[in-house]
């Protein structure tokens, strides 16, 4: 089964392409300035262990020129993987905001386009693109059924208690403001990758995904029953260019005090703070790079990072009520050795406890880098969205 994995932004289209049940992809890409001067494409091509790579800059109006042109590379005579785009079986589609109306991967039809329209307001800088993502595949992959994943779903069961907000019930019954949590994909895909290592179906874990956006999620025998991010991907941990979490009232001081309006107020949060605002870094490389040169305020924003992960953990494991692993993914938590011992400090009654070299070794794929003798698994996990998402698809259709 061909399945073509979409991930649709206001000016880019990830994708990769699976010839399902394999999980490795035969192709993968990214177009990029869709609409904007100097449009990119990179595509690669998987030809067992070589991998081939194309890159162009060319004009492209819009994401239905960008896909037509995927199009072609997927045919092309020399570097193609299939005949024809009616050779694609599925389009996958990651969308962001499923709120309380998906939570589960669903086939795509008129009523479900409807319903991620409504949810427009609650992701309106995701949502929108993702929903021209499907529209535009519709048109060029005419025999596929296109398939909706939702980076909310997996959160969707959380209980009640750890999902509302303590406002107004009207507010929740009307308005259905509550917490939803995303990054879903990621942690559903790497908390079952650590469920599967561990053998242990039951397993209590804390999924860590630090990127440039970064949230965490308590997982009880594969259900999310709590996550950092809420009603919007602001809350919870230190991120790149967000503030996570903050006294509102700060929020009330800067409009009736310093004359900020609400939307001087959105983009400082969003993105003017994390990292970028405490050291004017958003990449922990970069950040990197200054601590070692004796950057102070570099160096205090790094152990601002930790402190706040760390915190999470300790709420987390109380609410779980206990702890078989915590796992690293996404960009930061596989690669940043130094964090991870950051956060992995003086957690020794926990049951956590790091090896240090075991952490600072480069490999790759899903390693455990705790100390032998330590209660609890340090896992680090790569991500793979696309994969989860292509899974997702398969498994819907062959049920």
């Amino acid at each position: 089964m061909n399945i073509f994995v979409v991930n649709s932004g206001s000016s880019s289209i990830k994708y990769q392409l699976f010839k399902m049940p394999s999980k490795n992809p035969v192709c993968s890409g990214l177009l990029d300035r869709i609409g904007l001067s100097g449009s990119t494409i990179t595509h690669r091509v998987f030809i067992g262990d070589e991998k081939k790579v194309i890159k162009k800059s060319l004009s492209l109006s819009d994401h239905e020129a960008g896909l037509k042109e995927v199009a072609a590379l997927l045919t092309d005579k020399e570097s193609g993987v299939i005949k024809d785009p009616e050779e694609i079986s599925v389009a996958g589609h990651r969308v962001v905001h499923g709120g309380e109306s998906f939570a589960a991967t669903v086939v795509i039809n008129e009523a479900v386009k409807e319903e991620i329209k409504k949810l427009f307001p609650l992701a309106p800088l995701h949502n929108p693109a993702n929903y021209m993502g499907i529209e535009v595949a519709e048109k060029i992959f005419t025999k596929a059924v296109q398939v909706a994943v939702f980076d909310t779903a997996f959160h969707q069961t959380m209980p009640e208690k750890a999902f509302r907000y303590a406002i107004p019930q009207s507010f929740y019954k009307d308005l259905r403001i509550r917490a939803y949590g995303f990054h879903g994909t990621s942690h559903k895909y790497v908390s079952e990758r650590a469920a599967e290592y561990l053998h242990n179906d039951a397993a209590k874990v804390v999924t860590i995904h630090l990127g440039n956006g970064c949230s965490m999620a308590a997982v009880d025998a594969g259900k999310s029953i709590d996550t950092s991010m809420g009603f919007g991907p602001l809350s919870g941990l230190v991120m790149g260019t967000r503030s996570g979490d903050i006294d509102p009232s700060v929020i009330f001081h800067l409009v009736d005090e310093v004359g900020y309006d609400l939307d001087k107020v959105k983009a400082l949060l969003n993105k003017q703070s994390g990292m970028q605002g405490l050291t004017g870094f958003s990449d922990m490389r970069d950040i990197s790079i200054a601590i070692a040169a004796g950057d102070r305020e570099a160096e205090m924003a790094y152990e601002m990072y930790a402190y706040r992960i760390k915190k999470y953990i300790g709420s987390y494991a109380a609410v779980l009520n206990g702890l078989d692993a915590i796992v690293f993914t996404a960009g930061v938590g596989e690669n940043d050795a130094n964090i991870r011992k950051c956060i992995c400090a003086n957690l020794d009654f926990l049951g956590i406890k790091l090896d240090e070299e075991k952490n600072s070794q480069q490999s790759t794929g899903l390693r455990e880098i705790n100390a032998n003798n330590a209660r609890v698994k340090i896992l680090i996990v790569p991500t793979n969205e696309e994969l989860e998402i292509a899974q997702q698809c398969y498994e819907l259709l062959n049920n």
